[in-house]
This record gives C-alpha cells, structure tokens and sequence, in this order.
C-alpha cells in the first residue's frame, strides 16, 4: 500500500504538504489539495480517518469492460469516480459481476447486507438481471451508458452519442465522402441504439442515402471487423465510422489484409480516444469521451440521489480528434481480395 512519502515523491512536494492534502489543511491550494488526493487515490492510499468511517461505503459495479489497465477503457471511468468520492471521505470498493452472480441475489439485499449507500454500474446490459430490478430500487443507483425511466433513485451518466457520431459524419463529409459505412457495436446496448439512429438521422441531416449494405452490428472487440468490413468494401464504402477504437483497429487491419491502404484508399474513424489510439498506424481520427471526468460525473450523479435530489440524465459532450487515419476522397480503389 502507498504511503505518503511515496506521494511525495511522485509528485515532487514534501511529505508535510502532502499531509496537509489529505487532511483538508486550509494554507495549501485547492488545486494543489485535490492533485494529492488524486494521485493518493491513483497510488491506492487510505487515510486513517477512511478507515475508521466503515460505514461511509459505495461500489461499482463493472460487467463486461476491462478496467484494471491504463490502457483499458474502464480504467479512466473508474479512477476518476474514486477521486470524487475520496474527497467526500467514501470508502469505494470495485465488484466485477457476470450473470450467476446477479441471479444469486436481489440487488437491493445485497446492498443493504454489505453497508452500501450506493452504486455505480458499469458496463451492464440491458437485458441483465440487476438491470431488470432497477425500476423499483430504492438504492441511489447511477448508471454509465443506461437509462432507467420514472425511477428518481436512479441516473444516467454519459457521453452525448447523438453529437458524438454527427461529429464524425461531418468530418468525412466534409473530405468528399458519400458511401460511409457503419460498423456499431452489440445488441441489447443502450449505446448501440443511440450511435446506430445518431447515425441515421446524422446522414439524413446531410441529405445522403442510408445503405442497409453499409451498417451491420458485430461486438465491441476489434475480431468483429473481419466479419462485416469485407462487405463493406465490396458495397463501394469510401469512408468507415466505428463504434468504438477496438472496432477501428480491426477494420484498418482488416482493409489493409485486403489490399486497401488506410487513408489514401479509405478513411476510418472511431469512437472513445482510447489511449493506445494515438499510436495506430496511422494514427486514429476519433471522438473523445473524457473517461475521467464520465467517472467524476457518476460519482456527483450517485452523491446527489444519495442527497435525495433526483438527477435523471447527465451527458458530456464529446471532442472530435482528427489524426492521420481519414483524408479527402480523390479516386479511391475499388479492390476487393
């Protein structure tokens, strides 16, 4: 476990400021106070004083995502909900959970069992047990990327997908793209069937056709492109916007494994700015979320419903990043291998 020397010495400030950090010292900036409380929570430290309120408990609960990585999606959405909550002094635990696990029992009851004055869930599906349980819970719920109506326990927290894809869709338009494909993520998703209409209603914005040939549904893994991207290319697609970076990558793999060059024969872009993004060959365009204040934005939506104010939806707006892996449409190939 971290120590407040070894905070110190990452941060490059003595150990009494530090001390001063964690205590809410009122002669040190607040910029300074939350950098230490971050990196604390970064580190995995806990006062004495956390310690000892035992009952000042939350959790996050994370179905299919990987978090425990800087590089993983999860990790950023995760860290940045224990920096919030660290500052009000609660204890967060991370609970991974599959199917069995939700069917064993009741989510109310295990909240009330373990101490828990609320949750964060993460990565959950629509269909999932827990998820099916929510409309009548009196647990403070927030939920990333799900929406449950008519519940003033419970919140969403998002990005703006609508925004988000018509960013994208603009972008290769504006490079002279008119056959743009849509390879969107797995069914029973909340996300999935924002981006998949954000994409509709985005193309009929500018006033192109929808090609049923140039949309198709696979996982959110990179494996997915292979499946659907030759179909792609085969229905004359000059342009490809992902769901996510993992499906990006795939599909520049897969174009390339079929003699297409990425951009000069065909533009891809996709979704989430992952960390690993900027390094593609080429380098991916995409649209950011900010993982870490999504995090923050579940914790303040969790801590309020815990306060009975009743938040129904709070969404961030994305950031379109362009990079080198989308360029203008001048006589793109049409090879298929």
């Amino acid at each position: 476990m971290a120590t407040i020397k070894d905070i110190a010495n990452r941060l490059g400030i003595s150990v009494s400021t530090v001390s001063k950090g964690l205590n809410g010292a009122n002669d040190i900036s607040e910029e300074l106070r939350q950098m230490v409380l971050d990196t604390a929570v970064e580190m995995g430290y806990t006062t004495k004083r956390m310690k000892k309120e035992e009952h000042k408990k939350l959790c996050i609960f994370v179905e299919n995502m990987d978090y425990e990585k800087p590089n993983q999606f999860g990790y950023d959405i995760i860290l940045g909900f224990k920096q919030a909550a660290y500052r009000d002094n609660w204890d967060v635990a991370v609970i991974p959970v599959n199917p069995t696990f939700q069917m064993m029992e009741r989510y109310d009851t295990y909240m009330l069992k373990n101490g828990f004055s609320g949750a964060f869930f993460v990565g959950f599906a629509l269909h999932d047990e827990w998820m099916t349980q929510l409309p009548t819970t009196t647990i403070p719920t927030a939920l990333f990327d799900n929406f449950i109506k008519k519940n003033p326990n419970v919140g969403y927290v998002g990005t703006d997908n609508f925004e988000g894809i018509d960013s994208a869709v603009d972008h290769v338009v504006s490079l002279g793209h008119k056959r743009i494909a849509f390879l969107n993520g797995s069914l029973n998703s909340m996300v999935t069937e924002q981006r998949n209409q954000a994409f509709l209603d985005s193309m009929e914005s500018h006033e192109l056709t929808v090609d049923e040939d140039l949309m198709a549904n696979g996982f959110y893994v990179s494996d997915s492109a292979k499946y659907h991207v030759p179909n792609f290319l085969s229905a004359g697609a000059t342009a490809i916007i992902c769901a996510n970076d993992l499906l990006a990558y795939g599909t520049i793999e897969e174009c390339r494994s079929r003699g297409f060059r990425v951009p000069e024969d065909i533009s891809v872009v996709g979704f989430d700015d992952l960390p690993t993004a900027s390094h593609f060959s080429p380098p991916l365009t995409t649209v950011r979320q900010d993982r870490i204040e999504l995090g923050k934005s579940g914790y303040y939506t969790l801590n309020s419903l815990i306060h009975h104010v009743s938040i129904s939806k709070t969404l961030l707006r994305p950031q379109f990043i362009e990079r080198e892996s989308t360029s203008p449409l001048i006589n793109k190939k049409k090879k298929i291998k």
